[in-house]
């Protein structure tokens, strides 16, 4: 039964369970028979909720409700740093240890309220600060490689992905927490434009920048939980019936960083193959200044301050990177350097930038993800050099608040596919999942990791 389940598409296992196929308790004990036998090495979840979520599961197949349900029985993980109902949120921090959160964030009800059962809570960061996902007595590995790191913040909900152990997760992004795992790890995903699924992340979103997503395997199961998330039913990507005018800059916003061979030659794949459907590709870089850079520097920095401080972490119980990171953070707080203005006049010039063309393609990474090591006992410098060098070309979409997706477009010889970027202006969620679905027909991806595919080994 569980080879069977296992690597069936959130889709697939909602259209099973309507018709009777499958019931939710068989999907979900599949999954946690699956996440018992592989977590072990990649280390994706800090709780796995057995009981719970098959007494969630058994719910679901009890609801009169459960045809209707675009979700019904579909296992889900959630990123450590939003509310489950009966569950401790740590923000990454095994120092925050309030007691179980009294009800459920939003997004976490609203998956709930789609037929979706929580499995698991998913490993992330201190603060959710990082690019890779480690902490004191535990390293997130990659599944693609476990050398590697699944990358960060939503590092956890990213392995758990490609491991095989959920179809679907939850993530946020507020400085390519959501983008940055799914390059690591040969996903799909999309960081939605300001405004356009509950935020509620932390004390005020990092100023603006965070947002809750999801990440996937395909597109399609990717519009599904975005649909559910933005609170619209399933979302159905939308063609723009025309050929699109489409930017593409391999430019880094980090001077003196460049993107490898590899993720140059996926750039010039996927033109390619824009070009062969049609649409008109022009170089054109963004006009991203050294003052928006700085814009969302401050914000990341500030961040650290006030979530610790909403959670009653005790600042000299944070890790030493983040202890430094959160007393920038109040530097920068007192001396009124997160200014709305900056954030304001930056969006204004993308989305100009957005009057002449449709959408822009990009890298997201300059090359393989970080190693996987405890980078929590390195310091702050250390962790903010490789996060820079490595991951240049996200935070600027999260300082304009505009929609961007992610997805892998070519192979390497080994570890994880390389991964590029879309963005696209205010509104644009619907047309970047149709060009991603697009790319999807045109250049499919393997959708697991090798060695923890369900769909091709035992167990």
């Amino acid at each position: 039964m569980k080879a069977g389940i296992v690597g069936l598409t959130a889709a697939e296992i909602a259209a099973k369970v309507h018709a009777g196929e499958l019931t939710a308790v068989d999907v979900v004990r599949a999954h946690l028979d699956h996440i018992e036998a592989v977590d072990a090495r990649i280390g994706a979840f800090r709780v796995v909720r057995r009981e719970a979520a098959l007494a969630e599961a058994a719910a679901v197949d009890a609801s009169p409700a459960r045809f209707a349900l675009p979700l019904a029985g579909v296992p889900v993980a959630i990123k450590d740093n939003v509310a489950v109902s009966g569950e401790t949120c740590t923000d990454g921090s095994p120092a925050r240890t309030a007691g179980p959160e009294a009800k459920d964030h939003p997004v976490v009800k609203r998956l709930r309220k789609a037929g979706a059962v929580v499995v698991g809570i998913t490993r992330a960061p201190e603060l959710c600060l990082y690019a890779a996902t480690d902490g004191p007595g535990t390293v997130t590995r990659n599944p693609w490689d476990t050398a590697l790191s699944p990358a960060g913040s939503s590092g956890g909900s990213a392995a758990a992905i490609a491991s095989g152990s959920v179809p679907i997760a939850h993530g946020n992004d507020g400085m390519g927490s959501l983008r940055l795992p799914a390059a690591a790890c040969g996903l799909v995903t999309l960081k939605p434009g300001r405004g356009v699924v509950p935020g509620g992340i932390g004390a005020d979103d990092w100023s603006g920048m965070a947002v809750n997503g999801a990440l996937a395997t395909t597109v399609a199961d990717l519009a599904l939980a975005h649909g559910v998330l933005a609170g619209e039913g399933p979302a159905e990507p939308s063609d723009p019936g025309r050929p699109l005018r489409i930017a593409v800059s391999s430019s880094s916003p980090v001077p003196g960083v460049r993107a490898d061979a590899a993720t140059r030659a996926a750039l010039d794949r996927v033109v390619a193959e824009l070009r062969a459907a049609g649409h008109t590709v022009v170089r054109q870089n963004p006009p991203i200044t050294p003052g928006a850079a700085a814009g969302a520097l401050v914000r990341w920095m500030a961040g650290a301050e006030d979530d610790a401080e909403l959670l009653g972490i005790p600042r000299d119980q944070l890790q030493p990177r983040s202890r430094t990171h959160a007393r920038i953070g109040r530097l920068v707080r007192r001396l009124g350097l997160v200014r709305p203005s900056t954030q304001e006049r930056f969006r204004e010039r993308m989305v100009r930038f957005f009057d002449e063309v449709d959408l822009l393609l990009t890298p997201v990474t300059t090359g393989p993800p970080l190693p996987a090591r405890p980078w929590h006992e390195r310091g702050f410098l250390a962790n903010i050099t490789a996060n820079a060098r490595w991951a240049p070309w996200t935070a600027a979409w999260n300082l304009a608040g505009l929609p961007a997706a992610v997805l892998p477009a070519a192979s390497r010889p080994q570890g994880p596919p390389v991964p590029v970027q879309f963005v696209g202006p205010p509104g644009a969620e619907a047309r970047l999942l149709w060009m991603a679905g697009e790319l999807e027909r045109r250049l499919p991806w393997r959708r697991y990791a090798p060695v923890f595919d369900p769909t091709s080994t035992p167990g």
